[in-house]
């Protein structure tokens, strides 16, 4: 096992993670198996319960939508769950009585944890990785990647010399040096960084602003870094790029000559931190780029939809509403707690009313339960219908407690990870768009759920639960009939969306919102050939046609 280690300044989006991703890009593009850990130094267990706002973390789903790997809770590593660890193990009597130190238990604790998750396999074929990308530990046998950010403007090298001498204190050598900037760097000042910390010019790699991250293993590919990673790392392989780079590079191309565009309105309670949606807004990237289109997403704060908003501040209300209306489609994403919720019914509600000039994917998760609760309202006339989350005592729980939830214990107790769901229809637009497959398994996060009981009353109007868990309890899937596109799922297929495998919920809400989703469904779900993934620069590379994409989950 070889072990790379990423780490870098403190100041947050400096690019570790991105440079982390496209390093392992570059690995795997050579034939070997990759995966990669996360380590955080909060106290949390896991970051389930944080808010948006409080903490967001972008690298483990960075790792797996540039590798296009499956990783689990345990890639992420927290202070938390080494102490949790270590106190289970003394109170089981482990340490035979001895005092429980941070040196050497948790210290042991941490390698330990990451020599056995670093073996665990991430891909499809299950071959054990050969090398393992971390954040940010100190180990043996491993490169060490050292990522600062060189000052805008006058390029200055001082504080990387500062961080590297520290870094040096602490007994860390840096491999290579990563140099964040906004222009390529020049020659006398990565000459200087060289000299003063103590490395080979060629072991200085500069990593400026590019037109898109795609276009990141590209250029740390051109500085050299393959044949670094062979000599360094004594790889028993050819260290030669191979295909997968080269559909990257086509990706990007073609990221950048987008001219056609196709506006998606967000509907959510956090669109004041746009990272706080990352997965979601890249599983419309990965959707929009498959069919050549640029993506603008709006994003439209719920609360700013209701009538208080109205009535406090009308200005920022028909703002709201002018964004939602202009746009060529409309998503509502998961989430928690009663605020906003209101507004995000009236988007909904708005949108399934639209029907012939607007597209909707009537939410993610959160999203999909406010879809059944409008419908519920405004269709079959239950006014207060609502889900327990926000209204317990309503008449017409139409979303309700899944039974193993323990209102007391927030933690870890809503269903989590991969579950089977069974399309019950075969006229299912979804069930096409995946192939047209007896069941897909998808990511899931969630502690509540449509009632079964009242299943029936919602069909009899045209909603159709068209997807289930395997039992027939769990309603997954929802689809209006008579729509363009009205389409609601339990789970998160924002996960498992890849640059060149598109999720594909948000691949039928980008084909709908474009005026292209009938046609595509009519021509067995292909596209014509100018809306495949084919490099229009003049090259001679093959097209391949999006329906001939492996997608995720299948």
């Amino acid at each position: 096992m070889k072990y790379i280690l990423v780490t870098g300044g403190v100041i947050s989006g400096i690019g570790k993670g991105i440079i982390a991703s496209s390093v392992g890009t570059i690995l795997k593009s050579c034939g070997l198996h990759v995966t990669a850990i996360k380590i955080d130094p909060y106290i949390n267990i896991d970051a389930g319960t944080f808010s948006p706002y409080e903490h967001v973390d972008l690298d483990l789903g960075n790792y797996e939508r540039f590798l296009d790997i499956r990783l689990t809770k345990d890639n992420n590593l927290t202070t938390g769950k080494i102490y949790q660890s270590v106190i289970n193990k003394e109170r089981r009597g482990d340490y035979l009585g001895k005092t429980v130190q941070v040196v050497p238990h948790i210290t042991d604790a941490i390698q330990e944890w990451v020599m056995r998750q670093a073996r665990i396999s991430v891909d499809d074929d299950g071959v054990e990785p050969q090398v393992c990308v971390i954040e940010v530990i100190c180990w043996s046998r491993l490169i060490l990647f050292y990522c600062e950010r060189i000052t805008t403007g006058e390029q200055k090298t001082k504080p990387t010399q500062n961080s590297v001498r520290e870094l040096r204190g602490l007994g860390l050598s840096p491999d290579l040096i990563m140099c964040r900037c906004s222009t390529p760097l020049e020659t006398a000042v990565k000459e200087k960084i060289s000299m003063f910390c103590h490395v080979e010019p060629t072991q200085v790699i500069c990593v400026h602003d590019v037109s898109s991250v795609y276009r990141v293993p590209l250029l740390l590919e051109n500085q050299g870094v393959v044949s670094y990673f062979c000599q360094r790392l004594n790889l028993p392989v050819e260290m030669r790029p191979r295909k997968m780079l080269t559909k990257w590079k086509e990706m990007a191309d073609r990221s950048d000559r987008l001219l056609e565009h196709v506006s998606i309105a967000l509907v959510g309670k956090y669109t004041k931190l746009s990272d706080s949606y990352t997965s979601v807004i890249k599983a419309l990237e990965h959707s929009a780029l498959a069919i050549n289109h640029k993506l603008e997403v709006k994003y439209i704060d719920s609360a700013d939809l209701e009538s208080t908003t109205l009535q406090d501040e009308p200005v920022k209300y028909h703002e709201a509403w002018q964004k939602l209306c202009s746009s060529h489609g409309v998503l509502v994403p998961g989430g928690f707690g009663v605020r906003g919720t209101e507004g995000k019914m009236q988007a909904i509600s708005w949108a399934r009313k639209q029907n012939n000039n607007v597209s909707h994917v009537s939410g993610v998760c959160l999203g999909m339960q406010l879809a059944v609760c409008e419908f519920a309202r405004n269709v079959l006339g239950w006014e207060d219908a609502n889900s327990t989350e926000f209204n317990p005592e309503s008449k017409h729980p139409v979303v309700i407690d899944m039974p193993e939830h323990n209102p007391g214990q927030m933690g870890g107790t809503m269903r989590l990870g991969k579950r089977r769901t069974i399309f019950k229809s075969n006229t299912s637009v979804l069930r096409k768009l995946y192939g047209d497959l007896e069941y897909v398994e998808e990511r899931h996060r969630h502690r509540f759920e449509v009632n079964p009981e009242l299943k029936h009353h919602f069909e009899k109007k045209g909603l159709q639960f068209v997807g289930q868990d395997e039992e027939g309890e769990r309603m997954e899937v929802i689809e209006l009939e008579g729509h363009g596109y009205f389409v609601g799922v339990q789970y998160h297929p924002e996960f498992t969306s890849r640059p060149i495998k598109p999720s594909p919920p948000y691949f039928g809400l980008l084909l709908a919102a474009a005026g292209k989703l009938q046609s595509y469904l009519a021509k067995g779900c292909r596209l014509s050939p100018r809306d495949t993934y084919s490099d229009r620069s003049g090259s001679s590379s093959p097209e391949v046609e999006i329906s001939e994409l492996r997608f995720p989950s299948l």
